[in-house]
């Protein structure tokens, strides 16, 4: 019979080789960074059990482009989101084995655009036009391998707003939820009450379309299920 001391021995050993492995497997791992500084895409990344390792804010020109689609801009937003992230990395020297998201949200209502609301005229000029209709959000997502190749989605959802009453439109108002939203409304908030119907990705309202932005991970080679089995483990 093995005695006590031996037993410990043999189990220490097992659990130091485990160790070791999981030391291997996180230094061959890629790297995600996030090209954003958005508390909700961080939020829902985190809800698949996806984990950044880098945040990196970027301060982009969002204007749009003369006679400029709301497709086209959510599209060039985010491929220069990724660009602008990329120059930086390569200046940082942390480009290597790295993969980087980017990702812009717009809402429109027909091809009028509507702005991130910051001022509170924007933010009622928003939900006047949101008011009793039906309106698209795009979502463009852009994913730079750690080879250099840029790979995009564009993702619609189409949204209905019920007829906001004076009481509705001025609470709302008061309420400072809008600011910082793309449309001036947040639909994970208070505004979902709002909303009448809704017709593609929930996530892609709130500001990255969940299923989307994993397949086209997934699709790439990024192991995204690592932290399912760390976490849980």
């Amino acid at each position: 019979m093995a005695s006590p001391a031996l037993g410990s021995v043999a189990s220490d050993e097992k659990a130091n080789r485990s160790a070791l492995r999981e030391r291997h497997a996180l230094a061959a791992r890629p790297k995600l960074i996030l090209a954003s500084g958005s508390p909700r895409r961080l939020a829902l990344l985190q809800q698949a059990g996806i984990e950044p390792d880098m945040l990196s804010p970027i301060e982009a020109d969002e204007t749009p482009l003369k006679s400029e689609a709301p497709r086209s801009l959510a599209k060039r937003l985010a491929n220069l989101k990724a660009e602008m992230a990329l120059e930086n990395l390569k200046r940082s020297g942390d480009d290597e084995n790295s993969f980087i998201l980017s990702a812009d949200t717009v809402v429109a209502v027909g091809r009028r655009i509507l702005p991130k609301a910051e001022m509170l005229d924007e933010a009622s000029y928003c939900l006047r036009l949101l008011s009793g209709r039906s309106h698209k959000v795009f979502t463009g997502v852009t994913l730079v391998t750690p080879k250099g190749a840029f790979r995009q989605r564009l993702v619609e959802t189409r949204v209905r707003f019920k007829k906001l009453s004076n009481d509705e439109f001025e609470s709302y108002l008061a309420s400072g939820e809008w600011r910082g939203k793309a449309g001036g409304y947040a639909i994970q908030g208070i505004a979902g009450v709002f909303i009448v119907k809704l017709i593609g990705s929930y996530t892609n309202v709130v500001g990255l379309p969940l299923y989307e932005t994993t397949s086209l991970l997934q699709g790439e080679g990024y192991p995204m299920h690592f932290n399912w089995v760390t976490q849980n483990g």
